[in-house]
């Protein structure tokens, strides 16, 4: 009784510091910083990655050919070997839609040393190349725009001075799996990376969110994106940390006018999405999977456990900490339920849900030395140190 009272003691400590202590990360209003709009409008040009995306493409492609923007803009959308006619159908939406000017290209398989996306990604920039914009938009193909969502990021960089601006769209929650899952998952990127923290010049932490990045052109090329981080899984923390390590200025916030339109209705759905990247970003460690494991226990399953137990043990010491521990973990989680607007009584489900993420976590290391880590729509990618490099 005395170890579980000192180790729900530990959880105790440890959410007074996260709450504290860590950026306030747990905060949900951030949004674009204040902004004002430019007399002169600087050309963009968008950029989508798509692999397989027939099925989503509908709903996210035309928000982007109908973006209200008052500058030269266009889309350049990267067919990267679809299956599906994802090239095909995305010429008959800007036929039957209009708006922006879109060209659709196609890279090719691409070569040792990178993964699918950043290939595509580099052979969309290279056909913006030729229309010298300033900035580049960044966008997944299952991501949907409010019709100002470009015009409000353009006005955000401009007035701040950013050379990134991301914004985290807001993820699909309908069905229960997605209630339970998704909005931990954008609770614990901001605890893992502080949103405020990341916009502080001289701060270490660097992070975006793939599916909205906002990208001066000079500061891509002055950090060399993509082919600095061609072999990243994890490509929207890798391209933040890259243009912050040269100097940049970034930004990172929750989205208003950003939505993904991708489901993930199973439970399998869902771990594939975690998994595929989990013990990458552990840096393919075995010890610092060791770590995290025995971290997820002690922060989001000893304090139920140490209420429950201590109150049928009799130990007040232990329900105590436990308790006041699950009721800073809840506290925490609250906002990012409004956020999604969904009940608030799921937040006394997080510690099921740290548990489901602490097996998605193992399962990942498990695939990865299976040989099937990183795996991502019928390709498996090595880890970075494994990768061939480029001359």
């Amino acid at each position: 009784m005395n170890a579980l009272v000192w180790t729900a003691t530990g959880s105790l400590a440890a959410w007074l510091w996260l709450m504290l202590g860590q950026g306030f990360f747990w905060r949900t209003d951030l949004r674009l910083p204040p902004r004002r709009e430019p007399e002169d409008w600087p050309s963009v040009c968008v950029v989508v990655p798509a692999r397989d995306e027939a099925a989503v493409l509908p709903r996210s492609l035309p928000s982007l050919l109908a973006q209200d923007y008052p500058g030269r803009a266009e889309v350049f959308l990267v067919d990267d070997g679809s299956s599906d006619g994802t090239g095909e159908l995305a010429r008959e939406l800007a036929e039957r839609h209009g708006g922006l000017p879109l060209t659709v290209g196609s890279p090719g398989e691409p070569p040792a040393g990178w993964t699918g996306k950043l290939w595509a990604v580099r052979h969309g920039i290279g056909l913006a190349r030729a229309r010298a914009p300033e900035y580049l938009l960044l966008t997944d193909a299952d991501i949907a725009h409010a019709p100002d969502s470009l015009r409000e990021l353009v006005s955000a960089a401009r007035t701040g001075g950013f050379d990134l601006v991301s914004q985290m769209a807001r993820l699909r929650v309908e069905s229960v799996w997605e209630r339970l899952v998704v909005p931990a998952f954008v609770y614990f990127f901001a605890q893992l990376y502080p949103f405020r923290r990341i916009a502080v010049r001289g701060s270490r932490t660097a992070a975006a969110a793939g599916g909205c990045v906002l990208l001066r052109a000079a500061a891509a090329e002055r950090a060399r994106i993509p082919d600095a981080i061609r072999h990243a899984v994890i490509d929207d923390v890798a391209l933040a940390k890259a243009v912050k390590g040269s100097g940049g200025h970034i930004w990172l916030g929750l989205a208003e006018k950003a939505d993904s339109v991708r489901p993930y209705p199973r439970l399998h759905d869902l771990r594939r999405m975690v998994s595929r990247s989990a013990y990458a970003q552990l840096r393919h460690s075995p010890l610092l999977l060791a770590g995290t494991v025995v971290g997820l226990m002690v922060v989001y399953l000893m304090p139920p456990v140490a209420l429950c137990v201590g109150l049928a043990a009799g130990s007040a010491g232990a329900a105590t900490a436990g308790g006041l521990a699950w009721l800073l973990m809840t506290a925490t989680y609250l906002p990012m339920l409004r956020y999604y607007r969904q009940p608030l009584p799921l937040a006394l489900l997080l510690p099921v849900t740290a548990f489901l993420y602490l097996l998605m976590t193992v399962d990942s290391a498990v695939q990865h030395y299976r040989g099937r880590g990183a795996a991502w729509k019928g390709r498996t990618y090595a880890r970075p140190d494994a990768a061939p490099e480029q001359q």
